[in-house]
């Protein structure tokens, strides 16, 4: 488990410390989030969360297939972003034997299922609690969204946050 950031990191009450001190800290996290991912070569820890419809959803139903496994929210920009260009490859990357598995961590159910519309996501969606202390979140090893998993059929980790070429060059030497 990833150490805390330093005590600079903390809130501060002077808006002008907390300013200046924002340089440092994003920097450091930086660092520190580089250093903290689940690396590759390492066995996918377990998700089983409800979709929209409410039914559970385990990375273990999709065992035997690539799964990109993609960590987003409603209100995280990047992730809306990040959301069209997995749109783009989905259907290529479906009938080539992979799937996404998107993992929301909206705390607002509406806000998510808006996403979803709004952004014409046709892939598995789940949604767990925005807790960073939740072990889900702990064991995948990860401080901020959008963080993406490559995961290969045998349920080992093939990539982190891998682009679009990335995925296509995994699956095209299986």
């Amino acid at each position: 488990m990833p150490a805390s950031p330093p005590a600079i990191c903390l809130r501060r009450k002077n808006k002008t410390m907390r300013i200046r001190n924002w340089v440092f800290c994003t920097l450091f996290l930086s660092s520190f989030q580089l250093n903290a991912q689940l690396p590759a070569g390492t066995k996918a820890p377990a998700i089983r969360l409800p979709n929209v419809a409410g039914k559970f959803i385990s990375l273990d139903s999709l065992k035997g297939q690539w799964v990109l496994v993609d960590f987003w929210a409603s209100w995280c920009a990047p992730c809306r972003l990040s959301n069209r260009t997995i749109r783009k490859y989905y259907e290529e990357w479906k009938t080539k034997g992979v799937e996404v598995l998107g993992v929301s961590l909206d705390e607002n159910r509406a806000n998510w299922i808006k996403a979803i519309k709004q952004d014409k996501i046709s892939w598995l969606q789940v949604n767990s609690p925005p807790k960073w202390d939740d072990p889900m979140v702990l064991n995948w090893r990860f401080e901020r969204i959008p963080t993406s998993y490559l995961i290969e059929p045998a349920g080992i980790v093939q990539a982190v946050n891998p682009d679009p070429k990335s995925v296509s060059k995994f699956i095209s030497n299986q």
